[in-house]
């Protein structure tokens, strides 16, 4: 057993050989190994002593990741998986191994692009010429620039983004989910009408994002699109393996 356990990346099938190059997490990175199991293989490090989220490990975390899927299907961990020893992660291969390989056919040739839609701050004038309550409320701040006036106008300015955001996000998801595999709903984000992530064919990554380009640029004064990706596929790994401990975060 290594000191602080087992940093685990990704399932991999078990033919698959680390690509050259390839470097993991910690300063320095600790060698990479592959742990097996049947048919599908885990590719680990020792994990570092003292494991922080800083900006080197997670970009270190994510380009092993993305490096990994040239070669293959691979089924992604987030950031911080540790597991106590070799003995524990090879456990949970064999228990799960049927499982891991459905996931890792599921997500063959495949990368994750997360969209977010958010209001469209810097589109006031449009704003102001399409709604008539706000045009209204404006010209009364005008006459009379009162607090309540004032209030009043934030609070219909501030709920007629919101609405046109999540029209427009709504509009964008019927859209974009044909062109996808799978489609995932992220977390609840303040200020986020829309947070969606979307399983794609690799191939037809640049297809899907001038997608989106177009739909932004058509709809910038109702939205705000916040894209990305490629990523790894981490919002279609299906939840049963090892836990996340240690990640100081």
């Amino acid at each position: 057993m290594t000191q602080n356990g087992v940093y685990v990346y990704a399932i991999i099938p078990a033919a698959e050989a680390l690509p050259a190059g390839a470097v993991g997490v910690g300063g320095p990175p600790a060698p990479l190994r592959l742990v097996g199991s049947g048919k599908v293989t885990a590719v680990v490090s020792d994990a570092p002593a003292r494991l922080r989220a800083r900006r080197r490990d997670l970009m270190a975390h994510q380009e092993l990741l993305l490096l990994l899927s040239g070669g293959g299907p691979v089924l992604p961990m987030r950031f911080g998986v540790i597991a106590p020893d070799e003995a524990s992660v090879r456990a949970q291969l064999a228990g799960s191994e049927s499982d891991h390989i459905e996931a890792l056919r599921h997500l063959d040739r495949s990368v994750e692009i997360n969209v977010k839609a958010l209001p469209a701050q810097d589109a006031l004038a449009a704003l102001v010429a399409d709604e008539k309550n706000v045009r209204r409320l404006r010209d009364e701040v005008r006459r009379r620039p009162t607090y309540e006036a004032n209030v009043r106008l934030g609070e219909a300015v501030a709920t007629a983004l919101s609405r046109r955001a999540a029209e427009a996000g709504q509009k964008l998801l019927r859209k974009l989910t044909p062109l996808a595999r799978s489609v995932a709903a992220g977390p609840e984000v303040q200020g986020c009408a829309l947070n969606v992530s979307f399983l794609v064919e690799q191939q037809g990554s640049d297809a899907f994002l001038a997608t989106v380009r177009r739909f932004a640029d058509t709809h910038r004064n109702h939205v705000e699109l916040r894209v990305a990706g490629p990523l790894p596929c981490y919002s279609f790994v299906p939840s049963r393996g090892p836990r996340r401990t240690g990640a100081g975060v």
